[in-house]
């Protein structure tokens, strides 16, 4: 399959993944919604089914990295071409942006009746419960090392030609988002994919939200360095270890 393909479903899948993640926090945080205050374990269960369908969508044509840690880490591990990396992560940037202004035109009313811009901002990127950016870096690195390192250990070239999350099957890695989430996700709100937070991020510093005063810059280095980091060191590790 050609490599236009491949992103274009990257692109999707990506999109399908934030229009659902970034919807479920939109759902439970923003005022009148009829999901309002559902919580952290709605979100983290919101989260995982929303990369099963990214990964249901892109996994028989890309692979479904639906992250640029992932297609860095598949790279440095050697099972996958370094020359597509960059084409990969544009379509997931692009992908990451667009379902974030499908949530804002989605939710639209519900972020007009929400006052709070930490709300609001919180629906599109991460930010840390704590600042502390050595800390949240090293949060960031610990828990995309987990993905991308479970991944590689589960997905060989004897199971599958075109490796990435859709490896796993969706199911199995439903599950392995959300325990990262529930287990990792309460420092930083577990970014673990530049995609899913730089993104939206970017929407949200173009979009008219009501009460906006920044889209938290001065952290956003983090869950993009952090992720990268950790999904390097996961192919360090399996190249070592097996």
């Amino acid at each position: 399959m050609d490599l236009l393909t491949k992103c274009i479903f990257e692109l999707v899948g990506t999109l399908v993944l934030i229009l659902l993640g970034d919807g479920v926090v939109a759902c439970t945080t923003l005022n009148k919604s009829k999901g309002f205050g559902g919580g952290w374990v709605v979100i983290t269960l919101g989260w995982g089914l929303a990369v099963m369908c990214g990964v249901f969508i892109a996994g028989p044509y890309s692979g479904a990295h639906l992250n640029p840690a992932v297609t860095l880490g598949l790279a440095a591990a050697g099972k996958f071409p370094w020359s597509d990396v960059l084409p990969y992560a544009v379509a997931q940037m692009a992908g990451g942006f667009l379902g974030a202004i499908l949530v804002y035109l989605f939710y639209k009313d519900h972020f007009d009746a929400t006052e709070d811009r930490h709300t609001n901002l919180g629906v599109f990127c991460t930010m840390p419960a704590i600042p502390n950016p050595i800390r949240n870096l090293f949060c960031e690195i610990v828990a995309t090392w987990l993905l991308v390192f479970v991944i590689l250990v589960v997905a060989t070239e004897e199971n599958t030609p075109v490796l990435g999350m859709g490896s796993l099957g969706a199911f199995p890695v439903t599950m392995l988002i959300m325990a990262i989430g529930m287990s990792l996700g309460g420092a930083t709100g577990y970014a673990i994919n530049p995609a899913r937070d730089l993104g939206p991020r970017l929407a949200h510093a173009i979009l008219p939200i009501k009460g906006k005063k920044g889209s938290g810059w001065y952290y956003s280095w983090v869950p993009v360095a952090g992720p990268l980091v950790g999904g390097a060191l996961a192919a360090l590790c399996f190249v070592l270890m097996y």
